[in-house]
């Protein structure tokens, strides 16, 4: 597409995919490309009637669903700027995104808006409902009378039938500003990433260029937040842009709800976050290898081959039988798994984004990439380390390109220190980058930890080393004192399975802590255990936040 126009996406899928379904919440309703295109129209009819105009900001708040992404597409090709909030976020952080965005409207679901106060946010002119589109507060007549009678004024609008040529969406240009997504940081504080149309269409552009295999009518299942840049730009606009069938998990997705969808729609890609992935192997298949038959089965050369191709066959009905890649990114994933993974054939690969890229920066198909790695810089961007050898001495990457943000709303100072004066962006991620480009990263720039003589010391090298010994659920490092704490969320369910009592799982965590310490050098040995009996908070796309565990 060579005038590079993101809403030009969203509008030829629309015209070309007229009879196909778009969009159906699991086990609910189901909406046409045309259905869309309607409801479109419709709610442009509505934002005209309550003045908006180019560039005015339209917050969306609520739990995954088909109007979810209605109102997202509608405002975002009018030319107003979405404000997808999530909402798992407290009622004071939604009152305060919705006011410091200086969000017009508010499209928002209703289990959020029973925690809401509308008169905390006076900027508002009117406030929908996801559910139906009903209109729970208006400031403005023209409004609350457009709302009243939207099917008469729409008929007038379009006195004969709707067809595909009344489809014609807002006309955007490169930099100008497309989205404002606050992050959910795992250090407390939420700031508003202003996202341009070039990086919108330059992410959509890469995944269009290189997942191929994903088709017009094929089906997608849409189980990460929307609301966040991964799950808004790989799992619904790239989809739905290609003219497949989106299907929204309308509840938390659990391992259950999630394997029913995949047995019914089937999907060749699934987006995921590392937890779901390692939940389901480390309770579906790490137990069955286990077992003293199989272990002697694996050290038997033919057996073994025989053995592992059962496994991926099993792994590939888990997942609907007809994958051809499942991406994870979000948090790096455990390295057993990784390599259990790699060693049965099995077709993933670990990219890696951040909000501020909208989300991409670095990404290679399952059968290039390296056990370790998450990949090489995507198109249209460049990545460089600050480090005296790039290859072997970690240092933080910088990036430049389309992807990046213009930089955090109405905090000049962040956007200040978040950018070198030569224009290169800091992503605060430590990596090395091998002589083929690929990507490996070592951990958060803030949460690298100083050893007693200087030694450089990354706390998520040591969980993961943790998180893969015997009972073990999840763990964080942090330092108190200039000692090393391990703090462990251990595997409750599984000590249960095998008859552990509280006092022998005690025990087998302080084993791990001994054995684990064999393999570290003396500056980063673990100090002391804490076992905490309630899983870690985490932020939405399930990071632990660390900021709340630092001095505990």
């Amino acid at each position: 597409m060579s005038n590079e126009s993101f809403n030009k996406y969203i509008e030829q899928s629309i015209k070309e995919n007229w009879e196909r379904i778009a969009l159906s919440d699991f086990d609910g309703v189901s909406y046409h490309y045309k259905d869309i295109a309607r409801k479109i129209a419709k709610i442009h009819l509505l934002l005209e009637s309550a003045d908006i105009k180019t560039g005015d900001k339209i917050a969306i708040c609520g739990k995954n669903s088909a109007h979810w992404a209605v109102a997202f597409f509608a405002a975002i090709t009018y030319g107003a700027v979405p404000v997808p909030i999530l909402h798992e976020f407290k009622a004071d952080n939604i009152h305060h995104i919705v006011n410091h965005s200086e969000a017009k409207l508010l499209f928002v679901g209703d289990v959020v808006w029973e925690e809401l106060d509308e008169s905390l946010m006076t900027n508002l002119t009117g406030i929908f409902l996801l559910t139906d589109f009903s209109l729970l507060k208006s400031k403005s007549a023209k409004l609350t009378d457009m709302r009243d009678r939207l099917n008469e004024y729409f008929g007038k609008k379009y006195p004969s039938r709707f067809t595909p040529e009344a489809v014609s969406y807002y006309k955007d240009s490169p930099d100008e500003l497309a989205v404002i997504n606050y992050t959910s940081g795992s250090t407390g504080f939420s700031k508003g990433v202003m996202l341009p149309y070039r990086s919108l269409w330059s992410n959509v552009e890469f995944c269009l260029t290189h997942l191929p295999y994903l088709n017009a009518g094929d089906g997608i299942v849409c189980m990460l937040p929307m609301a966040h840049m991964y799950g808004m730009v790989i799992e619904m606009i790239h989809p739905f842009a290609k003219g497949c069938h989106l299907h929204f998990l309308t509840r938390i997705p659990s391992p259950k709800i999630i394997m029913d969808a995949f047995a019914s729609v089937k999907p060749k890609l699934i987006i995921a976050v590392p937890l779901i992935i390692e939940k389901i192997i480390k309770t579906k298949v790490f137990p069955l290898l286990e077992k003293p038959l199989m272990k002697v089965m694996l050290k038997v050369p033919f057996l073994d081959n025989q053995l592992l191709a059962k496994i991926n066959d099993k792994l590939y009905e888990t997942f609907g039988g007809n994958l051809v890649q499942m991406i994870i990114g979000g948090a790096a994933l455990n390295r057993d798994v990784e390599q259990f993974l790699r060693r049965i054939g099995f077709p993933f690969t670990v990219g890696y984004g951040m909000t501020e890229c909208g989300p991409l920066i670095s990404y290679a198909p399952w059968d290039e990439t390296r056990i370790g790695s998450c990949g090489r810089i995507v198109d249209r961007m460049e990545g460089r380390v600050n480090s005296p050898d790039p290859e072997k001495i970690v240092g933080e990457l910088l990036v430049k390109g389309s992807n990046t943000m213009l930089g955090y709303y109405k905090n000049e100072e962040a956007t200040q220190t978040t950018f070198t004066p030569d224009g290169w962006m800091k992503t605060g991620d430590l990596c090395t980058i091998d002589a083929d480009g690929f990507v490996y990263l070592r951990g958060r720039n803030k949460n690298m930890i100083l050893g007693p003589s200087g030694q450089n010391i990354y706390p998520e090298e040591i969980e993961d080393k943790l998180n893969n010994m015997p009972y073990v659920c999840e763990s964080l490092i942090v330092e108190q004192d200039h000692k090393l704490i391990a703090l462990v969320y251990p595997d409750i369910e599984n000590a249960q399975l095998s008859n552990l009592s509280r006092h022998a799982l005690e025990a087998q965590m302080e084993e791990n802590i001994a054995s684990l310490n064999k393999e570290l050098p003396a500056y980063s040995q673990i100090t002391r255990l804490k076992i905490h009996y309630e899983e870690f908070e985490k932020t939405p796309k399930r990071s632990i936040k660390r900021y709340l565990y630092q001095n505990n």
